[in-house]
């Protein structure tokens, strides 16, 4: 499995499949996505040029209701699968869950907008993208291999409040996102490694170009 990070939450799977996941500032046209999941319909986590550039007439699109709109200017409609926070589900071989995303005391991603974080399991290894979301009580339970957590502050948690939650998690692996490029500064990914006990904590550069 090659695991890749772009600034902000972007990020792309690449094994059996090729997934991306809140694809934001891409540079090159690869036309090479089999599915695209996306936690919410903020500018910088659905962004209709960057899917442009990754699509293909046979990529499926998950993501939410407020999303739906646009994704129909770009996807057929069997091609788009909407989904709820606390669900599983299944699209052709990929099995995936549905977390809870939500600010408690922010007004900036509120729980009845009912926004997601995802559970991906293919390939054998099981991929939580926790979305923008605080250390809410939903998460804290989590079972997975990698976990990608927000960590810039302003709109999600910031390292401190993530730190939190990747020690309760049962993860292997966990990886900051949301950082060093819209908000939460450079430092914040070493800042937050500092921090976890127990787990491997891998790194990126930051950088465009996923």
């Amino acid at each position: 499995m090659n695991i890749q990070v772009n600034c902000n939450n972007s990020i792309k799977l690449i094994g059996s499949k090729i997934i991306y996941i809140d694809p934001y500032e891409i540079e090159r046209e690869s036309h090479d996505a089999d599915y695209i999941f996306c936690t919410h319909s903020h500018y910088d986590h659905f962004s209709p040029e960057d899917i442009k550039k990754i699509k293909n007439e046979d990529t499926k699109i998950i993501t939410v209701n407020s999303a739906k709109e646009g994704a129909l200017k770009i996807f057929d409609e069997g091609d788009i699968k909407i989904v709820l926070p606390g669900n599983k589900y299944r699209i052709d071989d990929i099995e995936f869950e549905t977390t809870y995303a939500y600010n408690e005391t922010k007004q900036f991603h509120p729980k009845n907008n009912r926004w997601v974080g995802f559970i991906i399991e293919f390939d054998g290894e099981k991929y939580f993208i926790a979305g923008d979301t605080d250390n809410i009580p939903e998460l804290q339970n989590i079972k997975t291999d990698f976990a990608f957590l927000p960590v810039g502050g302003t709109y999600t948690m910031d390292y401190k409040e993530a730190a939190k939650l990747a020690n309760l998690i049962d993860a292997k692996t966990v990886i900051p996102t949301h950082y060093g490029s819209v908000v939460g500064k450079k430092e914040d990914g070493e800042r937050f490694k500092s921090l976890i006990k127990n787990k491997e904590v891998i790194l990126f550069n930051i950088s465009k170009g996923v």
